[in-house]
């Protein structure tokens, strides 16, 4: 007996018309939104620092507060989006989204924008895998949903290089809030056009909501998270300790759960695919490297060079141009080179971004841009391959849990990206900062420990001493910009050698 694999077989589905591309368009609009407040804040923090004051641990959990609440709920909200209806879903994410936007822009302290970024992460959620499964049921011809899936992939990366774009032109003009408040009218211009374009779709035997184990998801994902961050931060402790043994046992029930109930939130035999399991593995360690760059770009351009927010941002258009251009060529060059090839080599070209950040001499503006276009290339080819892989490997009735599962991946390389990566920039920084005694009379350890905090207490000397601070902050800074980029180089090529093994059948 003789058995094709279905990969090699032509496609003789219908293909896209003209409203089907015009349901892509809408569908857009999320994916922009929710990558774009990823990174958005990142270019916001010096204004928040003086804003707010929070301390250099509350700036690290207001960027890591958002990837970290959509990892934690994109499954079961994936899922959710299985049952009730994907549209449906993403309307009331779309409106909650656009309500806890307006609470981050008016936050009057760092705890209140905590809660509201929260919110932001919480309803993203019902956004992201929606989109995703969207795609995979409205474009049945395999051409043309890795085109849809292109765009798809190259917004979410364009998304998060462009946070800084418009998070910088705003900040030129309005105050820092604002760059949440953007959300609203975008949010509001989706909803009209989602009820009369988007067709609706769910699965046909969705089974019921488990809600035991929407609650183990998240008391697997932010205690583990929580005890990367305390151990980057503070090494092992008893906390650390607890944390992780907390997040480790919920992740051993949760697997048992779906193992035994008749309703998985998670479909468990899916990742006996090897190239689905292998895909979601490169996703994640490809945008841990990703948002920690951005990370520490958005602070060193504008704290270490000088530059203002908005030219800050234009350093890292080119990059953003890159990202989106590699997404579409990736649908051209795969038709002549295998997806395997294409996707290690685009990992081991990301490394070679960060190589040109950390090995080229004392890092400047030129060395910025020139590595985050060299990543955003390698970023945008993979992105459109691991996800179609993903997507084209499960049926289309798994298309919500296979796209949240994505989406974990995603989020969950976010979170790592920045609490790592951010915590390798920020260790690496107090130790190496050196603050003259006299400016320490009065002051305590917290006005030192981010970049934007130094600078902003050194202009209170207009002297030598300032200067002093001023010039041990770059160098400490600088070291810090080395070091992450090192660290990152690993991630990568481990990102490379999971795509190299795992889809050579794909």
């Amino acid at each position: 007996m003789t058995i094709i694999d279905s990969r090699y077989v032509a496609d003789t589905t219908r293909r896209a018309g003209p409203r089907e591309w015009i349901a892509l368009a809408v569908l857009m609009l999320p994916v922009l939104l929710t990558s774009i407040d990823n990174t958005v804040l990142s270019f916001a923090l010096p204004q928040v620092s003086s804003a707010l004051h929070p301390t250099g641990e509350q700036m690290l959990w207001l960027v890591d507060i958002y990837p970290l609440m959509l990892a934690g709920l994109l499954v079961p909200m994936g899922s959710l989006g299985d049952r009730i209806g994907r549209r449906r879903l993403l309307l009331i994410g779309a409106i909650g989204f656009g309500i806890a936007s307006v609470c981050a822009a008016y936050s009057p302290t760092a705890e209140a924008l905590f809660a509201s970024r929260a919110l932001l992460g919480v309803f993203g959620a019902t956004l992201m895998p929606s989109t995703l499964s969207l795609i995979r049921n409205i474009f049945e011809n395999r051409e043309d949903r890795r085109l849809a899936i292109a765009a798809w992939a190259a917004m979410f990366a364009g998304g998060a290089a462009l946070g800084p774009v418009v998070g910088g032109w705003l900040l030129e003009h309005f105050w820092w809030g604002s760059v949440f408040f953007i959300n609203v009218p975008i949010i509001a211009i989706f909803l009209i056009a989602a009820v009369v374009l988007l067709p609706e779709s769910r699965d046909p035997r969705p089974g019921r909501i488990d809600v035991p184990s929407i609650g183990l998801s998240l008391a697997t994902m932010l205690p583990i998270v929580f005890a990367i961050k305390q151990f980057a931060e503070h090494g092992i402790s008893d906390l650390t300790v607890l944390s992780l043994a907390i997040g480790v046992t919920s992740a051993v029930v949760f697997v048992r759960r779906q193992q035994r109930i008749a309703d998985p939130m998670i479909d468990l035999a899916l990742f006996s695919d090897r190239v689905f399991s292998g895909a979601i593995v490169a996703n994640l360690l490809s945008l841990m490297g990703y948002a920690g760059f951005i990370f520490f770009a958005a602070q060193f351009l504008q704290l270490g060079m000088g530059l203002s927010p908005m030219s800050a941002a234009m350093a890292l258009l080119p990059g953003l141009l890159v990202t989106v251009l590699g997404g579409f060529a990736a649908v051209r060059l795969v038709r002549f080179v295998p997806a395997r090839v294409v996707v290690a080599a685009s990992f081991v070209m990301s490394a070679s971004g960060y190589a040109i950040a950390a090995f080229l001499g004392t890092p400047s503006t030129w060395s910025i841009m020139v590595a985050f276009a060299v990543l955003g290339l390698g970023i945008g080819l993979a992105e459109t391959l691991t996800n179609d892989l993903m997507l084209s490997s499960v049926p289309p009735n798994k298309a919500g849990a296979a796209s949240a599962i994505s989406e974990t991946a995603y989020e969950v390389g976010a979170v790592l990206g920045t609490a790592v990566l951010g915590s390798v920039l920020t260790s690496t920084y107090r130790s190496h900062l050196t603050v003259p005694a006299v400016a320490q009379w009065g002051e305590n350890d917290s006005s030192f420990e981010s970049l934007g905090g130094t600078v902003q207490y050194a202009e209170y000397f207009p002297n030598v001493v300032g200067e002093r601070l001023m010039a041990s902050a770059q160098a400490a800074f600088d070291l810090g910009v080395q070091r992450t980029s090192a660290v990152a180089i690993v991630i990568a090529l481990a990102a490379a050698w999971v795509a190299w093994r795992t889809l050579k059948d794909a």
